[in-house]
């Protein structure tokens, strides 16, 4: 819930933006964990390990876009 604010509060900060959305990810991980923890199963942790991947994979790609966005613009900043 508060990655989700701070999506929606940081709206004009890149970065910001990819940091909400890591943190988003990394609680649905958690989530996943304390499942199969809690049920003694280990489909949930191969989705947590799935999440983790998808998660490290979005960065990578997202932080390029934001390196192409610099170049272009030259500030990390959203705003028209």
């Amino acid at each position: 819930m508060i990655a989700l604010l701070g999506f929606i509060v940081n709206r004009k900060n890149l970065v910001s933006m990819l940091l909400c959305i890591e943190l988003m990810l990394l609680a649905i991980a958690l989530a996943f964990l304390l499942c199969s923890l809690r049920f003694d199963d280990m489909i949930p942790q191969a989705y947590a390990v799935l999440i983790i991947a998808v998660a490290g994979a979005e960065s990578a790609v997202f932080l390029g876009v934001v390196v192409a966005y610099y170049r272009q613009r030259g500030s990390i900043s959203i705003s028209k």
